[in-house]
């Protein structure tokens, strides 16, 4: 890890959430997106930043959709922890379960954001028992306090187990 800075990847399936969580976490973020018949997604990548604990963060989000798997590829590479984004108002879909088996082979910290836990119809606990390994946070997106708030507890134990 540099011990200047972090480049931190949101991965997850189509509307996790993932992009409102980067413009939770920075308000000034920059995203590319395409409209479609069930809103916006992303297309390209979204991209974020700020600093915890004297450490600029490089926070980079991936496309939603398996087809854009050259994206994840090049966003990963260098990546000094990883996001897994989950929506909690659904049951966990495959890909996500695929996207979890590479993210927990990869060597690199991997917190599990499960989002949309203020909803009546989350499955939080089915949800915990699919994911063993990595660190876990409930959130909502759409409540910047509650995902600044488990960013930033993901940051601090990344860079504690970093030692720096």
């Amino acid at each position: 890890m540099n011990p200047s800075h972090l480049k931190v990847v949101v991965f997850g399936s189509f509307h996790a959430g993932k992009s409102t969580f980067i413009q939770a976490v920075d308000p000034t973020s920059r995203h590319v997106q395409a409209e479609g018949g069930e809103g916006s997604t992303t297309v390209a990548i979204d991209f974020g930043r700020g600093e915890v604990l004297g450490r600029q963060i490089h926070l980079f989000g991936t496309p939603g959709q398996e087809r854009f798997d050259f994206v994840r590829e090049f966003t990963e590479n260098g990546m000094d922890a990883a996001i897994l984004m989950i929506d909690c108002s659904c049951p966990v879909d495959d890909f996500t379960l695929k996207l979890y088996s590479h993210l927990t082979g990869t060597g690199v910290p991997v917190g599990i954001m499960l989002n949309k836990c203020d909803l009546d119809n989350a499955h939080n606990s089915i949800t915990r028992e699919k994911f063993p390994i990595g660190r876990i946070y409930e959130l909502s997106s759409l409540d910047s306090g509650s995902a600044r708030e488990a960013f930033m507890e993901f940051l601090k134990s990344v860079i504690k187990k970093d030692g720096s």
